[in-house]
């Protein structure tokens, strides 16, 4: 590169996508722009949450679980990074796509492959004109979400509760440890990320009830899926009709729903059809296999007796989780439920044990996934304290069910 380019400032941009080719030629532009990287959506959210340092987000349209144009919608509501350039990219020409961005106020649009020099001079350009409106823009109105703060009397609780039982399951820690131990090779404990309230991304323990690398086999397991096979006749049947066109609410006066709605590729439409559209398309949102191949023996009595949960704890002591809330999300299940019906769950705590959990025993392990979104919705508008201890009380007996979730 020539001398003026050595003298450029390098602009730190957050990418986010899976398209590996589109980061190397950032990455090989290293005196230009110094690269974060993320595949996903809600990890990329927590990114930007803890760093005020970037100059642009530069965002794939097509992501698996939400897309980028909900991205920006998130980091809208939540007031994140309102002055950072947003840029959208996409791998082919898409009008609908293309004025949908425009309608939201995405800051740029582009096709892909990318003129590195002229995304630097189109960054550099969108901050200057930025900080010149920023007053103007502080009068706007904007949807702030704010962050979720625990009740001070439910924090105490969680601590006393957690800190006491864990000093006491110490001993039977260690003979659960040495038992998983003795039968399989690997990590007595499994940590992976999940997504708890306000969608804050953290480490979530369990005692290790399956094989190693057993998340490994998940996508070749997924015609197991119980959720998956709660695919009925009539959604089959409507399977290649367009979205929007619920055949029930066509019956319905105009204007008129069958069920509450939604917003999906910016188009309303009722619950009801859009579930029906989502089970054609084989995308479900919560995953449960029966009689899981990849779980041990003793994973299998660690899980029918929850000592597998004991861990989370830990998670409690901590504060990512409480004792009772709704339960956090693997990553892949926290981006299906982006819309603003279902994504009401995130508004409450995270925790143990809650409310669709001791639901499910009453349904003999029967629910369909619809049905324990809107329990975690209906907890997390209405819990309290006292809704908190009768809700432990009734787990004492879901503990002693034959399959646990």
């Amino acid at each position: 590169m020539d001398e003026a380019t050595n003298s450029r400032k390098r602009l730190k941009i957050l990418y986010i996508g899976g398209n590996k080719k589109v980061t190397k030629e950032y990455q090989d532009s290293s005196l230009l722009f110094d690269v974060t990287d993320s595949e996903n959506g809600l990890e990329a959210i927590n990114i930007l949450k803890k760093n005020e340092d970037f100059d642009a987000i530069i965002s794939e349209a097509h992501l698996p679980g939400i897309n980028g144009i909900e991205i920006f919608r998130m980091l809208k509501a939540k007031a994140i990074h309102q002055l950072t350039p947003f840029i959208l990219i996409n791998h082919e020409p898409e009008e609908k796509l293309l004025a949908k961005a425009l309608k939201e106020k995405i800051d740029d649009y582009y096709l892909i492959p990318l003129d590195v020099e002229e995304i630097y001079t189109r960054i550099e350009f969108l901050n200057r004109y930025k900080k010149e409106i920023q007053k103007d823009k502080q009068t706007e109105k904007t949807i702030n979400v704010k962050d979720y703060k625990i009740p001070l009397i439910k924090r105490t609780f969680d601590i006393l509760v957690s800190g006491t039982a864990l000093i006491f399951l110490i001993p039977f820690f260690i003979l659960t440890a040495f038992a998983i131990r003795l039968e399989s090779k690997g990590k007595v404990y499994y940590k992976s990320k999940r997504v708890g309230t306000g969608y804050k991304i953290f480490d979530f323990y369990k005692f290790r009830s399956m094989y190693t690398g057993a998340d490994a086999r998940l996508k070749e397991l997924n015609h197991l899926n119980q959720y998956a096979q709660q695919k009925t006749e009539e959604s089959q049947k409507n399977e290649e009709e367009e979205l929007g066109n619920c055949p029930r609410c066509t019956k319905l006066p105009n204007e008129e729903h069958c069920s509450p709605t939604l917003f999906t590729e910016g188009i309303k439409v009722c619950e009801y059809w859009y579930s029906q559209l989502k089970a054609n398309e084989n995308k479900v949102t919560f995953m449960k296999i029966k009689d899981d191949p990849r779980i041990t023996k003793v994973g299998k009595f660690i899980r029918n007796t929850s000592i597998d949960e004991l861990p989370q704890l830990i998670n409690v002591l901590k504060g990512d989780m409480s004792i009772v809330g709704n339960r956090p999300l693997p990553l892949y299940e926290a981006e299906l439920l982006t819309s603003d019906d279902w994504s009401e769950r995130f508004l409450g705590p995270s925790g143990i044990t809650g409310l669709w959990q001791v639901e499910l025993r009453g349904k003999k392990g029967e629910m369909s996934e619809d049905e324990r979104k809107s329990l975690d919705n209906e907890y997390a508008k209405n819990y309290s304290f006292w809704g908190d201890i009768k809700l432990i009380l009734r787990t004492i007996p879901a503990l002693f069910q034959k399959e646990n979730v």
